[in-house]
Formats: structure tokens, sequence, C-alpha cells
């Protein structure tokens, strides 16, 4: 999982200090970059791909739009976002010592993504459970509506 280097075609995984640094980077604003999708797909791609805790965590604050927002990514972009949020992940997690979810809850909180998408996943769910009694009586009557 971890990236690869041309010496040990392995890095050692990120200290404390390292994923620390790496959370303030992703807390930082996003660089907007003017040049064309292709160039900057390429730059992306070659962090993602450097092997560079550092670089990773640049390329998922550089293409993080928040949960509202992913339908005004491209296809490529999401892809990209993805790959590089899952690899600084499963690294994250590792260094950190905890769950999925934990680290998970560690990384959305220092891009604020979630924060708002939270309460308002939870009120749709409350809303088909609120109706069912309702709907209840009416299916236990078992009589027709017509008179």
């Amino acid at each position: 999982m971890v990236p690869v280097n041309k010496q040990s075609h392995l890095r050692p995984l990120a200290t404390i200090n390292q994923v620390n640094k790496c959370i303030s980077i992703l807390k930082s604003k996003p660089k907007v970059k003017r040049s064309m999708w292709s160039r900057r797909a390429q730059e992306y791609e070659t962090k993602i791909s450097s092997g560079k805790i550092y670089e990773l965590a640049e390329v998922v604050r550089d293409l993080n739009k928040g949960d509202d927002l992913m339908v005004d990514q491209s296809y490529s972009e999401r892809q990209l976002f993805e790959k590089a949020y899952e690899r600084i992940l499963s690294e994250f997690r590792i260094v950190l010592n905890v769950s999925l979810e934990d680290t998970q809850k560690k990384l959305d909180k220092a891009l604020k993504r979630n924060l708002v998408g939270q309460p308002q996943s939870a009120a749709p769910a409350k809303t088909p459970t609120s109706e069912l009694p309702v709907d209840e009586p009416i299916s236990d009557n078992d009589e027709p509506i017509d008179e």
C-alpha cells in the first residue's frame, strides 16, 4: 500500500509528526491552478505516484470539493481524488493505529467534509420511519376505499 521508492522499492511509513504536518496541509487553503485540466491531472498523478506523503496531502487538499460539490467534479477529477484519499487514509490508519471510521473522521474534519452532509443524511432516514405508523393502519384495514 505504501508507494514505491526507486532504491528500496518501499519507503518507511510516515511518522506521527509527518501525519500532523499532512493534516495541517489538508486544513490549508487549496491552491487553484489555472492550467489546462490534462496538465493538472498529469501533475496530480505524478504527485500521487511519487511516494511523498506531503505531495499526496496536497493532491487531496486541492481536489477536495466537499460532499455537496462532488457532482461538480469530472469523472477523472473524482478518480484522482479518491485514489489519493484512499492512499492517505490507509497510511494514516496504520500510523495512528485507529479504526477506519476514526481515521476517516479525522481526515474529513481536516478537509471540512461531511460536516454539513451528516445531518441531512439523517433527516431522510427519519422521514420514512415517521410515515410508517401512518401507513400501517391503512394496510391493516384491508378494506377497499371505494364506497
